[in-house]
Formats: structure tokens, C-alpha cells, sequence
């Protein structure tokens, strides 16, 4: 009787030491070996898992960047900071562009912009967007429902008192979440030394920009032909900055007859 129990239990406790031994063999002939260097590379990361890398969280970059498919310098919540020490890591140069931030290129609030009807809707700016363009006059105005400010992970970006959503340039990461998230498009990645936006993206023609908002770009191009540094354009009924040959003069903004033009003249230098 004995017998009998202690056999069924002898065989299978050697088939589970046999199937054991052989799982072990074979992991270790074809298991897959790792980068000690990606542990590293994880740890050094910020592990917020934004995607702004454009991979799948930090455990995807890290695994990126051991194989060579993305620099050390990917990181953009990081900075120069996370990049130096994947350079350590890696062996590599590490130097990275100056800082971005991101930047509502939009000045249409309350005071200024124009409604068209009073919205009673889901507090959604995509919702929002689908009902006749929104509730403002401008079609490319801001709607100030804070869509932005719920996807960004680093809460850099608020709703001001007058209904438009504003960045703080401190907090801001220029991940890029919130530029991807605007339904109207408002949202750009600049740099953060720079003290000159153009606080508009309508495209409309001056007529309709007057009736819509009172700091909306008429496209006239006097900034354009103010400028000695070919550093502003106007296309497309608006004016855009090329940051590369922009030195932050100013007198765009000066001459600006709308004040579409932002400029932090208290940070000017002189």
C-alpha cells in the first residue's frame, strides 16, 4: 500500500527535477542576455513615462538608447542634466540644444476675443471644438476649457483668470504632451531665452480678424518690413518667427498697430 503511494509521488517529484533541469539548460543556452548598462540608463531617467521621446515610457527609451536607436540626448524632461549622465553611461558626447518650452500662442481671452455663444458643455476643449469651432468668434482662438492643463505632467499649464491657458516657463518640460492635445492647434515648442512671440495662429484676413478680437494679427507685415534681421514672415494671413535669426530686438512688437506680437520688454537687454 505503501508502495503504491510512495511510487506515483517519487515519479512525478523526478519528472518536475527533470523538466526543471531541462528549462534551466535551455534558458541559459537561449535566454536572451541583457545590458547591464540599461539598468543604468533606466535609473537615470526622470521615469515619468511621458512619451515625449517618442518611445514607450523610460523602459522603452533606455532600451533604445543601449541598442543605438535613440541618442542620449532624447530625453526632453531630462535635459542637459539626464543627457550628461546617459553620456557617462554610454561613453558618448552628451551636449544638448538649448532649453524649449512650450508656448499658447493665443491672446484672445475674455477682454479681447469675441463669443459667439455662451457654452453650457462638457468641460473639454476637443467637445467644445466640435460645435461650431467653439463658443469664440476666432476660430483658431483658444477655449480655455483646460484640456492642456489635465494631460500635462508636470502642471505647467493653467487657465488664467481671463479664460486662456498659460505656461510656466519653470515648470515646463517641452514634452510636447500639450502641443499634441490642443484641438486648435496653439500650442508650440520655442525657446525658452526667447523674450518674442506672435500671441496669434488665426489665418483669417484682417476684416474677420477685427470683428473676432482686438489682439488678433491683421497680417499688415509692418513687422515684417521692420525687421533688419529677416527674422519675422508673414504667410498665410499671419506672422511667424524664425527663432534661428531672431535676437529679441523688439521692434516688431513696438510697431505691432494690434499688439498680436508678444514681448517681454521688462527682460529686454539693453
Amino acid at each position: 500500500m505503501l508502495k503504491e503511494i510512495l511510487m506515483p509521488i517519487l515519479s512525478l517529484g523526478g519528472m518536475s527535477l527533470l523538466f526543471g533541469t531541462g528549462l534551466a539548460l535551455a534558458s541559459k543556452k537561449i535566454g536572451v542576455e541583457t545590458d547591464p548598462r540599461e539598468e543604468e540608463v533606466q535609473e537615470a531617467l526622470p521615469g515619468v513615462n511621458c512619451g515625449a521621446c517618442g518611445y514607450p515610457g523610460c523602459d522603452g527609451f533606455a532600451a533604445a538608447v543601449i541598442a543605438g536607436n535613440a541618442p542620449v540626448t532624447g530625453c526632453p524632461v531630462g535635459g542637459a542634466s539626464v543627457a550628461k549622465k546617459l553620456g557617462e553611461i554610454m561613453g558618448q558626447k552628451s551636449e544638448v540644444n538649448e532649453k524649449q518650452v512650450a508656448r499658447v500662442l493665443c491672446a484672445g481671452d475674455c477682454d479681447n476675443a469675441v463669443e459667439k455663444y455662451n457654452y453650457h458643455g462638457i468641460e473639454d476643449c476637443v467637445a467644445a471644438s466640435m460645435l461650431a469651432d467653439g463658443s469664440k468668434e476666432c476660430g483658431y482662438g483658444c477655449l480655455g476649457l483646460a484640456t492642456c492643463v489635465r494631460v500635462c505632467p508636470f502642471d505647467a499649464i493653467y487657465i488664467t483668470k481671463k479664460g486662456i491657458a498659460e505656461v510656466d516657463r519653470e515648470k515646463c518640460t517641452a514634452c510636447g504632451i500639450c502641443v499634441a492635445a490642443c484641438p486648435k492647434d496653439l500650442i508650440e515648442i520655442i525657446p525658452y531665452s526667447s523674450l518674442v512671440q506672435v500671441a496669434c495662429k488665426s489665418k483669417d484676413k484682417a476684416k474677420d480678424v477685427r470683428k473676432a478680437c482686438k489682439v488678433g494679427c491683421i497680417s499688415c507685415k509692418i513687422c515684417e518690413k521692420v525687421c533688419d534681421y529677416d527674422a519675422i514672415k508673414v504667410e498665410n494671413n499671419i506672422a511667424s518667427i524664425d527663432y534661428e535669426k531672431c535676437v529679441d530686438c523688439m521692434v516688431c512688437a513696438e510697431k505691432c498697430p494690434t499688439k498680436a506680437i508678444y514681448a517681454d520688454f521688462e527682460h529686454a537687454v539693453v
